[in-house]
């Protein structure tokens, strides 16, 4: 397993915000198949922010219906969301070509309409969004806002996933690992050096 903790300034969309409020704390446990990010901004919300993201990778085709172990009161609140990684639509300013798996040439592509009750060997990422905004007036509007965000952040990245599978199918464990310890290097020198970067709210 490995893990990584990080500070991300985010990039403002007004003016003037308060000291802290721009900086998000990150957690992140990987012990594949299961994994967990915790997402903080202790320099302002404290403990009235919280966004965690719970995975578990399955073989299967998504029928295990609580591989997270919620209890029942959890299970009550929960909504699942199936995200189809050939089929669903993307915004325009998110597509590209090159990560669309119904373009996909290399081996186990491209995807067809009816990819998930076809493909063989098959696996389900399940993915457990929890999100805490105490703020009156704006937890509601800000919390769906996240669930959508995060939907749409799963949905390009694996595509990428699938679509570069033909770069990291033969892999390594220690090939794995070194990939990582060159992606956190990277990472460490992107906050650093330059400047923000990432997925912003265009259309």
């Amino acid at each position: 397993s490995s893990g990584i903790n990080a500070e991300w300034p985010l990039r403002p969309g007004r003016a003037f915000a308060p000291a802290g409020s721009l900086h998000l704390y990150e957690e992140a446990w990987n012990a594949y198949p299961y994994c967990k990010t915790v997402l903080t901004n202790p320099g302002y919300m404290k403990d009235k922010f919280t966004l965690s993201i719970t995975t578990w990778h399955k073989p299967g085709r998504g029928s295990i219906e609580n591989v997270h172990d919620l209890p029942a009161e959890k299970l009550a609140q929960r909504k699942v969301v199936k995200i189809d990684i050939a089929n669903d639509e993307v915004r325009p300013a998110d597509y590209k070509p090159e990560f669309d798996p119904t373009k996909y040439s290399h081996e186990r592509g491209p995807l067809s309409d009816k990819w998930q009750e076809q493909c063989e060997p098959v696996m389900t990422c399940y993915k457990l969004v929890e999100c805490e905004f105490i703020w009156r007036f704006l937890q509601t509007r800000v919390e769906d806002y996240i669930m959508i965000a995060e939907r749409r952040l799963f949905t390009n990245f694996h595509r990428q996933v699938f679509c570069t599978h033909y770069q990291w199918k033969d892999m390594t464990m220690a090939d794995i690992r070194a990939l990582e310890d060159a992606t956190a290097e990277e990472l460490k020198d992107q906050r650093t050096n330059r400047g923000l970067q990432g997925t912003t709210d265009n259309k």
